[in-house]
């Protein structure tokens, strides 16, 4: 592990770009990026992080691809914003190439308490037996602790069979762990302060983030232009034989969204 006053330096940036883009009181933040090399030194990769707000009632975490529409955001501004905290990724791992260290696939970030941790990965992506969408839901539960109850049958399997796995296959990792970046940072973002929280259901927190998702994307669906011969109506139906989505397929589909969209700025 190297620790040098240049990766410090990105450590913080990375800690005040994750401020920037959270408008409300935080507890704790989890955050999840790759970075892999293609042909012809192509990379790829994914970010996603969700924090957990203050207060007593609010023990759900927040999706990073959620905060735009929770809190009334411009959303190609946002963009910009999520696109310079993967470019601070990127550069991190920069530094371990420019230093001839071993070079890692993916990181974890938790900042929790007054400790900021990255955990570094060297697991092949491109020889995974799990797809981007099967780690999410595992690194999902490794991290926000949620129940193994909270996850659907085919969820359950994929989290269950990585841990058989990791039984016998330790991950090969490193983490390195300091204090927060201290000084204060000026909010930057934008939002309608008095947009009112949900009422709390007691429920269980996949349902109640399954609800929240699925009521989101019911707005967004019918606030756009109906074309052709197509009717309200006739889409109400084809839903109702739909098989509805979890929350983490909602997820999938907001981070590819948003990440088709970056792509086109990088």
């Amino acid at each position: 592990m190297i620790e040098n006053s240049e990766i410090k330096g990105v450590y913080s940036e990375v800690q005040k770009q994750l401020f920037y883009l959270i408008p409300e009181k935080w507890d704790r933040i989890y955050l999840y990026a790759s970075v892999s090399e293609k042909m012809m030194g192509l990379e790829t990769g994914e970010l996603f992080f969700y924090y957990f707000p203050k207060g007593i009632l609010k023990k759900n975490p927040v999706n990073v691809y959620e905060i735009p529409n929770k809190f009334s955001l411009n959303e190609d501004e946002y963009i910009k914003l999520v696109e310079r905290l993967y470019q601070e990724i990127k550069e991190l791992r920069e530094i371990f190439k420019r230093n001839n260290h071993r070079l890692w696939s993916s990181v974890t970030i938790r900042i929790e308490g007054l400790k900021f941790q990255i955990e570094y990965s060297y697991e092949d992506l491109s020889k995974s037996n799990y797809s981007n969408t099967d780690r999410h839901i595992v690194w999902v539960y490794n991290n926000l602790k949620l129940p193994i109850e909270a996850f659907n049958k085919k969820e359950r399997d994929i989290i269950k069979s990585y841990i058989n796995e990791t039984i016998y296959f330790k991950p090969d990792i490193e983490i390195y762990t300091e204090s927060i970046y201290k000084n204060p940072v000026k909010k930057i973002l934008a939002y309608n302060k008095e947009r009112k929280e949900p009422e709390y259901v007691q429920e269980t927190e996949i349902q109640q983030m399954e609800r929240q998702a699925k009521n989101r994307f019911e707005e967004q669906k019918y606030t756009y232009k109906i074309k052709g011969k197509k009717s309200l109506r006739s889409l109400k139906e084809k839903e109702k034989n739909t098989k509805p989505k979890t929350y983490v397929e909602q997820i999938e589909e907001q981070r590819n969204r948003v990440r088709s969209q970056i792509l086109k700025h990088m």
